[in-house]
């Protein structure tokens, strides 16, 4: 798999700040506002391929289905 690389990418590294700065979970939505990016669960994979640990979780409310994204490790060297 090809994937941006956290040293290089704004894209990749607004994405763990917002994951940062939530100190908790955020919704699919919730993330990709924050973090100005789209294709969320693409961005969390590329940031697991970085050394991020990543978990998500789905739920269902309102008879909807969401996931939520909670940053469990930030890659080596990233705080």
């Amino acid at each position: 798999m090809r994937y941006g690389r956290l040293k290089s990418s704004p894209r990749l590294q607004r994405a763990l700040k917002a994951l940062q700065d939530a100190q908790g979970e955020l919704s699919t939505m919730q993330w990709a506002q924050a973090a100005k990016i789209c294709a969320v669960s693409s961005v969390a994979a590329e940031l697991r391929a970085n050394g991020a640990q990543i978990s998500c979780r789905q739920a269902t409310e309102d008879g909807q289905r969401r996931w939520y994204y909670t940053l469990l490790k930030s890659p080596e060297g990233q705080q």
